[in-house]
Protein backbone atom coordinates (compact mmCIF):
# COMPACT_ATOMS: atom_id res chain seq x y z
CA UNK A 1 0.00 0.00 0.00
CA UNK A 2 2.89 2.26 0.41
CA UNK A 3 1.86 5.73 0.96
CA UNK A 4 -1.93 5.30 -0.62
CA UNK A 5 -1.35 7.82 -3.04
CA UNK A 6 -2.56 4.90 -5.44
CA UNK A 7 -5.46 4.94 -3.63
CA UNK A 8 -5.97 8.03 -3.40
CA UNK A 9 -5.30 8.18 0.19
CA UNK A 10 -2.86 9.12 2.84
CA UNK A 11 -1.32 6.54 4.50
CA UNK A 12 0.74 6.41 7.51
CA UNK A 13 2.00 3.68 9.97
CA UNK A 14 2.59 3.48 13.85
CA UNK A 15 4.88 0.17 14.63
CA UNK A 16 5.11 -1.28 17.92
CA UNK A 17 8.40 -2.08 19.32
CA UNK A 18 6.60 -4.88 21.14
CA UNK A 19 3.51 -5.85 21.33
CA UNK A 20 0.79 -3.29 23.13
CA UNK A 21 -2.52 -5.03 22.86
CA UNK A 22 -5.60 -3.96 21.13
CA UNK A 23 -6.32 -0.57 23.05
CA UNK A 24 -2.68 -0.34 23.58
CA UNK A 25 -2.29 -0.62 19.76
CA UNK A 26 -4.48 2.12 19.03
CA UNK A 27 -2.81 4.68 22.02
CA UNK A 28 0.31 4.17 19.87
CA UNK A 29 -1.14 5.03 16.80
CA UNK A 30 -2.85 7.67 17.70
CA UNK A 31 -2.69 10.58 20.19
CA UNK A 32 -5.76 12.37 22.49
CA UNK A 33 -7.45 15.20 21.10
CA UNK A 34 -10.62 16.52 19.28
CA UNK A 35 -12.66 14.32 16.68
CA UNK A 36 -13.12 10.83 16.27
CA UNK A 37 -11.17 7.66 15.69
CA UNK A 38 -12.35 4.90 13.84
CA UNK A 39 -10.77 1.64 14.35
CA UNK A 40 -10.90 -1.51 12.26
CA UNK A 41 -9.72 -4.89 13.25
CA UNK A 42 -7.78 -5.91 10.91
CA UNK A 43 -8.30 -10.08 10.88
CA UNK A 44 -12.24 -9.14 10.04
CA UNK A 45 -13.78 -9.00 6.32
CA UNK A 46 -17.25 -7.29 6.74
CA UNK A 47 -19.14 -5.08 3.99
CA UNK A 48 -21.24 -2.90 6.98
CA UNK A 49 -21.94 0.38 5.91
CA UNK A 50 -19.61 2.42 8.19
CA UNK A 51 -21.48 5.55 7.31
CA UNK A 52 -24.54 3.93 8.57
CA UNK A 53 -22.51 3.47 11.33
CA UNK A 54 -21.49 7.05 12.16
CA UNK A 55 -25.01 8.45 11.41
CA UNK A 56 -26.01 6.40 14.41
CA UNK A 57 -22.78 7.22 16.55
CA UNK A 58 -23.68 11.14 16.08
CA UNK A 59 -27.64 10.46 16.46
CA UNK A 60 -27.17 9.12 20.30
CA UNK A 61 -24.03 11.61 20.89
CA UNK A 62 -22.49 8.45 21.35
CA UNK A 63 -19.06 8.78 22.69
CA UNK A 64 -18.32 5.22 21.72
CA UNK A 65 -20.00 2.89 19.36
CA UNK A 66 -18.87 -0.68 18.50
CA UNK A 67 -20.38 -2.84 15.28
CA UNK A 68 -21.76 -5.43 16.74
CA UNK A 69 -23.37 -8.80 14.70
CA UNK A 70 -25.47 -11.84 15.54
CA UNK A 71 -24.31 -14.81 15.56
CA UNK A 72 -25.86 -18.74 16.35
CA UNK A 73 -23.03 -19.12 18.88
CA UNK A 74 -21.61 -16.77 20.96
CA UNK A 75 -19.99 -18.63 23.25
CA UNK A 76 -16.08 -18.55 21.87
CA UNK A 77 -16.62 -14.80 21.50
CA UNK A 78 -17.24 -11.99 23.67
CA UNK A 79 -20.51 -10.95 23.78
CA UNK A 80 -22.46 -7.28 24.52
CA UNK A 81 -25.51 -7.01 25.89
CA UNK A 82 -27.51 -3.55 24.96
CA UNK A 83 -30.66 -1.78 26.12
CA UNK A 84 -33.18 -1.33 23.66
CA UNK A 85 -32.11 2.13 22.50
CA UNK A 86 -28.25 0.46 21.99
CA UNK A 87 -26.67 1.19 24.73
CA UNK A 88 -24.42 -0.94 26.10
CA UNK A 89 -25.01 -2.31 29.60
CA UNK A 90 -22.28 -4.94 29.83
CA UNK A 91 -19.85 -7.33 28.06
CA UNK A 92 -19.39 -11.32 29.11
CA UNK A 93 -16.37 -12.81 27.65
CA UNK A 94 -17.08 -16.42 26.20
CA UNK A 95 -20.00 -17.07 28.20
CA UNK A 96 -21.00 -21.06 29.06
CA UNK A 97 -22.89 -22.43 26.53
CA UNK A 98 -26.51 -21.66 26.95
CA UNK A 99 -25.66 -18.74 29.37
CA UNK A 100 -25.39 -16.27 27.26
CA UNK A 101 -28.21 -13.53 27.50
CA UNK A 102 -27.32 -12.19 23.99
CA UNK A 103 -26.23 -12.92 20.45
CA UNK A 104 -24.55 -9.75 19.60
CA UNK A 105 -20.47 -9.88 20.02
CA UNK A 106 -17.79 -7.25 19.41
CA UNK A 107 -17.40 -6.96 15.42
CA UNK A 108 -14.02 -5.11 15.27
CA UNK A 109 -15.12 -1.63 14.48
CA UNK A 110 -15.42 1.08 16.74
CA UNK A 111 -15.70 4.84 16.75
CA UNK A 112 -13.94 6.75 19.57
CA UNK A 113 -13.99 9.81 20.66
CA UNK A 114 -10.18 10.89 20.81
CA UNK A 115 -10.82 12.43 24.11
CA UNK A 116 -10.42 9.25 25.77
CA UNK A 117 -7.76 8.20 23.91
CA UNK A 118 -5.75 9.89 27.26
CA UNK A 119 -7.44 6.53 29.48
CA UNK A 120 -5.31 4.19 28.07
CA UNK A 121 -2.28 3.48 30.06
CA UNK A 122 1.28 3.56 27.62
CA UNK A 123 3.81 1.35 28.25
CA UNK A 124 2.06 -1.74 28.52
CA UNK A 125 -0.40 -3.82 26.53
CA UNK A 126 -3.67 -3.15 27.20
CA UNK A 127 -7.05 -4.72 25.79
CA UNK A 128 -9.42 -2.63 24.08
CA UNK A 129 -12.36 -5.54 25.26
CA UNK A 130 -11.63 -6.81 28.65
CA UNK A 131 -10.21 -3.42 30.12
CA UNK A 132 -10.88 -0.06 28.01
CA UNK A 133 -14.56 -0.74 26.99
CA UNK A 134 -15.79 -2.14 30.53
CA UNK A 135 -14.36 0.90 32.32
CA UNK A 136 -16.05 3.45 30.27
CA UNK A 137 -19.26 1.60 30.64
CA UNK A 138 -18.84 1.18 34.13
CA UNK A 139 -17.77 5.02 34.44
CA UNK A 140 -21.16 5.72 32.89
CA UNK A 141 -19.59 6.81 29.74
CA UNK A 142 -21.90 6.98 26.41
CA UNK A 143 -21.18 3.45 24.73
CA UNK A 144 -23.97 2.02 21.51
CA UNK A 145 -23.69 -1.01 20.19
CA UNK A 146 -24.60 -0.78 16.38
CA UNK A 147 -26.26 -3.88 15.15
CA UNK A 148 -25.98 -4.22 11.50
CA UNK A 149 -27.20 -7.39 9.28
CA UNK A 150 -24.13 -7.10 7.27
CA UNK A 151 -21.66 -10.40 5.90
CA UNK A 152 -18.96 -10.24 8.47
CA UNK A 153 -15.86 -13.08 8.64
CA UNK A 154 -13.21 -13.34 11.64
CA UNK A 155 -10.17 -14.31 9.76
CA UNK A 156 -8.89 -16.36 12.72
CA UNK A 157 -7.56 -19.36 11.07
CA UNK A 158 -6.66 -21.02 7.20
CA UNK A 159 -10.11 -22.47 7.43
CA UNK A 160 -11.35 -19.25 7.78
CA UNK A 161 -9.03 -17.16 5.61
CA UNK A 162 -9.89 -19.37 2.90
CA UNK A 163 -13.60 -19.14 3.18
CA UNK A 164 -12.90 -15.49 3.22
CA UNK A 165 -11.40 -15.64 -0.46
CA UNK A 166 -14.42 -18.29 -1.58
CA UNK A 167 -17.07 -15.73 0.01
CA UNK A 168 -15.48 -12.94 -2.04
CA UNK A 169 -15.38 -14.75 -5.51
CA UNK A 170 -18.71 -16.25 -5.02
CA UNK A 171 -20.51 -12.51 -4.01
CA UNK A 172 -21.42 -13.25 -0.89
CA UNK A 173 -19.88 -9.35 0.43
CA UNK A 174 -20.44 -6.34 -1.54
CA UNK A 175 -16.92 -5.67 -3.20
CA UNK A 176 -16.74 -2.34 -4.85
CA UNK A 177 -12.80 -2.40 -4.94
CA UNK A 178 -12.50 -5.60 -6.96
CA UNK A 179 -14.83 -4.57 -9.79
CA UNK A 180 -16.92 -7.09 -12.07
CA UNK A 181 -16.03 -11.17 -11.36
CA UNK A 182 -14.50 -10.87 -15.20
CA UNK A 183 -12.13 -8.13 -13.78
CA UNK A 184 -10.56 -10.67 -11.40
CA UNK A 185 -8.52 -12.48 -14.32
CA UNK A 186 -5.30 -10.89 -15.51
CA UNK A 187 -5.33 -10.01 -19.20
CA UNK A 188 -2.11 -11.95 -19.95
CA UNK A 189 -3.32 -15.16 -18.45
CA UNK A 190 -1.91 -17.86 -21.04
CA UNK A 191 -4.07 -20.02 -21.34
CA UNK A 192 -2.78 -23.93 -23.24
CA UNK A 193 -4.71 -26.28 -25.69
CA UNK A 194 -7.91 -27.70 -23.48
CA UNK A 195 -7.59 -25.38 -20.12
CA UNK A 196 -10.01 -24.41 -19.24
CA UNK A 197 -11.00 -20.96 -15.81
CA UNK A 198 -14.40 -22.33 -14.24
CA UNK A 199 -15.72 -19.59 -12.77
CA UNK A 200 -15.37 -18.02 -10.14
CA UNK A 201 -11.91 -17.59 -10.08
CA UNK A 202 -9.46 -14.72 -9.35
CA UNK A 203 -5.61 -15.75 -11.50
CA UNK A 204 -3.24 -13.02 -11.20
CA UNK A 205 -0.27 -11.67 -13.76
CA UNK A 206 2.09 -13.55 -15.77
CA UNK A 207 0.07 -17.30 -14.37
CA UNK A 208 0.13 -20.01 -16.92
CA UNK A 209 -2.52 -22.76 -17.43
CA UNK A 210 -0.86 -25.57 -20.03
CA UNK A 211 -2.59 -27.97 -22.10
CA UNK A 212 -5.86 -29.49 -19.99
CA UNK A 213 -5.30 -27.68 -17.24
CA UNK A 214 -8.36 -27.05 -15.13
CA UNK A 215 -8.91 -24.35 -12.59
CA UNK A 216 -12.00 -23.36 -10.33
CA UNK A 217 -14.66 -23.30 -9.67
CA UNK A 218 -13.77 -21.64 -6.30
CA UNK A 219 -10.24 -21.13 -6.99
CA UNK A 220 -7.65 -17.77 -6.52
CA UNK A 221 -4.00 -18.17 -8.50
CA UNK A 222 -1.55 -15.28 -7.29
CA UNK A 223 0.95 -14.12 -10.16
CA UNK A 224 3.24 -15.84 -12.08
CA UNK A 225 1.55 -19.34 -11.30
CA UNK A 226 2.26 -22.71 -13.65
CA UNK A 227 -0.50 -25.46 -13.53
CA UNK A 228 0.87 -28.12 -15.63
CA UNK A 229 -0.56 -30.29 -17.94
CA UNK A 230 -4.07 -32.09 -17.27
CA UNK A 231 -3.67 -30.78 -13.59
CA UNK A 232 -6.74 -29.60 -11.02
CA UNK A 233 -7.17 -26.70 -8.86
CA UNK A 234 -10.38 -26.62 -6.90
CA UNK A 235 -11.28 -24.60 -4.08
CA UNK A 236 -8.16 -23.55 -3.31
CA UNK A 237 -5.88 -20.39 -2.58
CA UNK A 238 -2.85 -20.19 -4.10
CA UNK A 239 -0.03 -17.01 -3.37
CA UNK A 240 2.33 -15.94 -5.89
CA UNK A 241 5.06 -18.18 -7.81
CA UNK A 242 3.15 -21.27 -7.45
CA UNK A 243 4.10 -24.52 -9.82
CA UNK A 244 1.97 -27.70 -10.14
CA UNK A 245 3.24 -30.45 -12.08
CA UNK A 246 1.40 -32.77 -14.63
CA UNK A 247 -1.75 -34.11 -13.20
CA UNK A 248 -1.62 -32.55 -9.64
CA UNK A 249 -4.92 -31.79 -7.81
CA UNK A 250 -5.25 -28.97 -5.33
CA UNK A 251 -8.52 -29.80 -3.64
CA UNK A 252 -9.67 -26.97 -0.93
CA UNK A 253 -6.27 -25.81 0.59
CA UNK A 254 -4.35 -22.76 1.28
CA UNK A 255 -0.84 -23.08 -1.31
CA UNK A 256 1.53 -20.71 0.29
CA UNK A 257 4.06 -18.95 -2.32
CA UNK A 258 6.91 -20.16 -4.43
CA UNK A 259 5.34 -23.67 -3.41
CA UNK A 260 6.69 -26.40 -5.79
CA UNK A 261 3.71 -29.72 -6.70
CA UNK A 262 5.17 -32.48 -8.02
CA UNK A 263 3.82 -34.77 -10.86
CA UNK A 264 0.40 -36.47 -9.48
CA UNK A 265 0.62 -35.59 -6.33
CA UNK A 266 -2.57 -34.43 -4.12
CA UNK A 267 -3.44 -32.04 -1.74
CA UNK A 268 -6.35 -32.22 0.22
CA UNK A 269 -9.32 -30.32 2.09
CA UNK A 270 -7.47 -28.35 5.01
CA UNK A 271 -4.05 -28.66 4.21
CA UNK A 272 -1.80 -25.60 4.79
CA UNK A 273 1.52 -25.92 2.26
CA UNK A 274 3.79 -23.16 3.58
CA UNK A 275 5.98 -20.65 1.77
CA UNK A 276 8.90 -22.32 -0.20
CA UNK A 277 7.92 -26.14 0.50
CA UNK A 278 8.30 -28.80 -2.10
CA UNK A 279 5.75 -31.56 -2.36
CA UNK A 280 7.40 -34.66 -4.39
CA UNK A 281 5.86 -36.14 -6.72
CA UNK A 282 2.68 -38.85 -6.34
CA UNK A 283 2.53 -37.87 -2.64
CA UNK A 284 -0.97 -37.74 -0.65
CA UNK A 285 -1.23 -34.47 1.57
CA UNK A 286 -4.54 -34.86 3.76
CA UNK A 287 -5.18 -32.68 7.33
Amino acid sequence: MQDGAACGVRLGYAVEAEPLGTAGGVRNAVDPGEGLVLVLNGDVLTDADLGAMLAFHRARRAAVTIYLTRVPDPTPFGVVETEPDGRIRSFVEKPEPGRARADTINAGAYLIARTLLSRIPTGRAVSIEREFFPALVAEGVACYGWIAPAYWLDIGSPAKYRQAQLDLLAGRIRRPALGAPDALVAADVDLGAGAAMVPPVAIGPGSRLLEGARVGPGAVLGGRCVVGPGARVEGTVCWEDVELGPEATLADCVVGAGVRIGRGAAVGPGVVVPSGAAVPDGARLTA
